[in-house]
């Protein structure tokens, strides 16, 4: 895998991207930042990192996507590459809060932002960012955050965490062909909240009661209303209150 290490940068993604479109890269081509000072979230929010201390990495994948029905298939493929590796390493608690925020104990560990480039050919290229949570431990300001080194009492090597993470990206894509069923089910099976009568609020500041059913095929949020009705929500859509 080719690795690019930057020490400070605006968005690793928005490096990727640049160099992906001059540029002939290899697959899962890795960039790292010990400081970005333009992290993006999702929805146009930012991702807060203390310099030096956290994983920010972004990865090129192609030739896994081939059209925009397909794009949440990656998302699929990414939380649970990560939540495979956080296992690994004994962080307890581990789920996926929709679409592909993990958490352990509640609190955030991972952020990811996968953002697809349609080519003249018709080809999908991605580059999926993840900000990670490692070795930070003052969390004041972001309550709903917390770090492997917070919950585990230890510090790890970024630079090993991104390998692990590329690695299980790639054998979850390898594997995609014959497992996405099963893919899908993990996904469904590690939701955060999945099942348990919840609060959300809608797009018009509206707080509503519902129970997450699962996920659609392209990624949106499938919801049980008191009702019994089954509404999908897009992203943008709704706010799960927690």
């Amino acid at each position: 895998m080719k690795l690019i290490k930057l020490d400070a940068i605006d968005s690793t993604n928005d490096f990727l991207k640049a160099l992906s479109s001059q540029d002939q890269l290899e697959n899962f081509t890795v960039v790292t930042a010990e400081n970005q000072t333009k992290g993006k979230g999702q929805m146009g929010g930012k991702w807060e990192s203390e310099a030096g201390k956290n994983l920010i990495m972004s990865v090129l994948v192609k030739d896994f996507l081939f059209n925009n029905e397909q794009v949440f298939n990656l998302s699929v493929v990414v939380s649970l590459a990560v939540t495979e590796v956080l296992k690994s390493l004994n962080i307890p608690d581990i789920c996926i809060k929709w679409p592909n925020d993990i958490l352990s104990y509640n609190k955030k560990l991972v952020g990811i932002l996968i953002e697809n480039t349609i080519k003249s050919d018709g080809r999908i290229v991605s580059v999926v960012g993840i900000g990670m949570n490692v070795n930070q431990t003052d969390y004041t300001d972001l309550p709903n955050a917390s770090s492997l080194a917070v919950i585990s009492g230890k510090s790890f090597d970024k630079e090993e965490l991104a390998i692990l993470i590329v690695e299980k990206i790639k054998e979850k894509i390898q594997s995609w062909q014959t497992s996405a069923k099963d893919l899908w089910t993990d996904y469904f099976n590690s939701l955060f909240k999945k099942g348990v009568p919840m609060p959300f609020k809608n797009l018009n500041d509206q707080n509503f009661m519902g129970i997450i059913q699962g996920v659609s095929p392209i990624g949106k949020l499938q919801v049980l209303l008191e009702d019994d009705s089954v509404v999908e929500f897009d992203i943008k859509e709704v706010k799960m209150l927690y």
